[in-house]
């Protein structure tokens, strides 16, 4: 069901995003993939989890740097980043012990990040046609 949901709400947000215009500024992307990377530390903080925190506070600043690259340079950076912290999803409970995380989030962010980063990648697509 949080895959279901996950899904459902990127396409709410992206399709949003489309009709208001706000996706038309290169910083809105970005921005979902530094929030996105925050919730795990707010989980640590959750669960009282404090080398759990130092970790998602690294790994949350990674993402940083690669939301503000695409920002800066190739917005294919912010595909990699949302595409990316889909796949950290998957793989997060294998390398951080951190209790303050719903048992339901891993599927739902990973849903939700991969189809942000389809979206993104269609949007790229379609406005490099409408330049050539």
């Amino acid at each position: 069901m949080e895959y279901l949901i996950g899904v459902g709400l990127a396409m709410a947000v992206c399709v949003f995003a489309w009709f208001t215009g706000f996706d038309r500024d290169r910083v809105f992307y970005p921005t979902v993939v530094a929030v996105n990377a925050t919730y795990y530390i707010l989980f640590a903080v959750m669960g009282g989890a404090t080398q759990a925190l130092v970790w998602e506070s690294l790994i949350a600043a990674a993402f940083f740097a690669v939301a503000v690259a695409g920002f800066k340079g190739s917005a294919w950076l912010t595909v990699a980043g949302l595409a990316g912290h889909g796949v950290f999803d998957f793989f997060h409970h294998l390398l951080i012990q951190n209790p303050g995380v719903p048992v339901w989030w891993p599927g739902f962010c990973l849903s939700f990040d991969v189809l942000a980063g389809g979206f993104l990648v269609l949007l790229l697509r379609r406005r490099a046609v409408v330049r050539a």
